[in-house]
C-alpha cells in the first residue's frame, strides 16, 4: 500500500513530536543536541525533494490523539516521537493503533539507556518499527525506510 513510485507520485509522511520536543536546541543538548528541530525539518525537505512532509508538534496529549485520528486515515506515512508519553499514553497508544497509516515510533535518546520509567514504551506493539538513540537521524533513518518500501 505504500511502495510509491517516487517518480510517479510524492510520498506523504507526515512528523508528529510530542511534549518539549519544541525545546530541541535548547534542552539538555547533552541528550538531545543543539539542532533545532525546525532546522532539521528544513535539511529533510532538501535532502528528500521527493518527499512531501508535514510537521506537527504538540505538548498536550489530547491534541496529539486529534491529529492522529485526523490524518490516520489518509494515505501518509506517519513519523510519530510521542516524547514522554511514549511511556504513559495509553491514549495515543490506542490512537495508533486503531488508525489504517503505518506509524515508525523514533526517539532521538535511547530510553532503554535512561531512567527506569522510559524503559516501556506502550506505542511500540502498534507501530510498524522503533528506531532510537540515533540522534536527529532517527528521522532520517525513518524516512528512508518509507521510501525504500
Amino acid at each position: 500500500m505504500y511502495n510509491f513510485d517516487l517518480e510517479m507520485s510524492h510520498l506523504k509522511i507526515a512528523i508528529i513530536n510530542g511534549p518539549n520536543l519544541n525545546l530541541l536546541g535548547i534542552r539538555q543538548p547533552e541528550i538531545y543536541g543543539s539542532q533545532t528541530f525546525e532546522q532539521h525539518y528544513t535539511y529533510l525537505e532538501s535532502k528528500f525533494p521527493n518527499v512531501e512532509f508535514s510537521y506537527f508538534q504538540s505538548n498536550s496529549e489530547g491534541d496529539l490523539v486529534d491529529y492522529l485520528q485526523k490524518i490516520g486515515f489518509e494515505e501518509v506515512c506517519i513519523i510519530l516521537n510521542a516524547g514522554g508519553y511514549t511511556h504513559t499514553s495509553v491514549a495515543i497508544a490506542d490512537a495508533v493503533a486503531a488508525i489504517s497509516a503505518k506509524v515508525i515510533e523514533v526517539h532521538i535518546s535511547q530510553p532503554a539507556a535512561r531512567e527506569e520509567q522510559r524503559h516501556i514504551s506502550l506505542l511500540s506493539k502498534y507501530a510498524k518499527g522503533s528506531i532510537s538513540g540515533l540522534g536527529l537521524y532517527s528521522y532520517e533513518a525513518a524516512i528512508q525506510y518509507y521510501t525504500n518500501n
